[in-house]
């Protein structure tokens, strides 16, 4: 046996590994809408509330068996690493508000949409923010894709308010995290990232405490439980995710996130039986067609990029 084989069967293993807990976080996002439904009568608020403090909670327990604790610290004693955790944190928290928001009012559909613009507004953000060069067709699907948001605005007289800050949101919450880079490990990341929202979840608390009244703990046993596993849910597929994707290529993570928002546009319009009029049929294909021009880009730019690649002769 010569000795590349065993090295190409170890990267061959990490690889299915990377596969495995991409699509592993991409499924759990995909399902988070019944999740939180089973939540009621919990409130957005109340939730997002409840999974900031319980996913820092969460985080901290992992830190304490991981032994993570000092790569912590280390962190904390940077100062530019802590505004960029700062700001992560705030813009994952519009994401996660939005988010229930949608998904508590019966607007699966529409964060379906926002995952599915998501990739590609990430391209623009690469042009615009980090002068990123883009191939003819990311630009062509950039393109059906604005086209898409204008037809489901005049056509279906609906500005998609909470698609858009989803993309956004979470397009940005990517390039932040992007500019942190290794520097920042997932747990330690999310530790920080929940830690900077407790005063915004303390706050959330109080008011509806004052108002509508809290519902953890007053529901049921089996309510409690699911509210207080809303902290695991949120941060057991951001961990997968960032575990996947530092062993898999880009273009592959591309391809592979497109699993989320198809499961939840299933979700809202099979089971939860959202309406589906003509008009946002035709917006949801243009974007679908943007998807697939981007899909096939991906695909040909990975294929050429092998077909370049250097041959080791041995």
């Amino acid at each position: 046996m010569t000795p590349e084989l065993p090295a190409r069967s170890a990267g061959a293993r990490t690889a299915r590994g990377g596969i495995a807990d991409t699509i592993g976080a991409y499924l759990i996002w995909g399902v988070l809408p019944l999740y939180f439904l089973a939540l009621a009568p919990t409130g957005a608020w109340e939730v997002v509330a409840w999974r900031v403090l319980l996913s820092f909670v969460f985080c901290c327990i992992l830190l304490t068996v991981m032994r993570g604790w000092p790569a912590l610290i280390a962190i904390v004693r940077q100062p530019r690493l802590l505004w960029w955790t700062a700001l992560a944190g705030v813009l994952i928290y519009v994401n996660w508000q939005t988010f229930l928001i949608g998904t508590l009012t019966g607007h699966v559909i529409e964060t379906s949409l926002g995952y599915f613009i998501n990739p590609i507004f990430t391209v623009l953000l690469g042009v615009f923010v980090l002068r990123e060069r883009v191939r003819r067709m990311q630009w062509i699907a950039i393109g059906v894709a604005a086209l898409a948001v204008v037809v489901i605005v005049v056509a279906y007289g609906a500005f998609p308010w909470i698609a858009l800050t989803l993309t956004a949101s979470f397009g940005i919450y990517g390039l932040v995290k992007k500019q942190i880079g290794a520097a920042v490990d997932a747990v330690s990341g999310l530790t920080l990232e929940s830690f900077w929202l407790i005063p915004i979840a303390a706050v959330t608390l109080i008011i509806v405490a004052q108002t509508d009244g809290i519902t953890f703990g007053q529901v049921s046993p089996l309510h409690t439980v699911l509210v207080a596993g809303a902290g695991i849910a949120t941060a057991v597929p951001l961990l997968l995710f960032a575990a996947g994707t530092r062993r898999i290529d880009l273009s592959l993570v591309g391809m592979l996130q497109f699993i989320t928002p198809v499961m939840q546009f299933l979700v809202g319009w099979a089971l939860l039986g959202e309406p589906m009029p003509l008009e946002r049929w035709i917006g949801f294909i243009i974007v679908w067609i943007a998807i697939a021009v981007f899909v096939a880009d991906l695909l040909l730019h990975s294929r050429r990029t092998r077909a370049a690649a250097p041959v080791d002769l041995v």
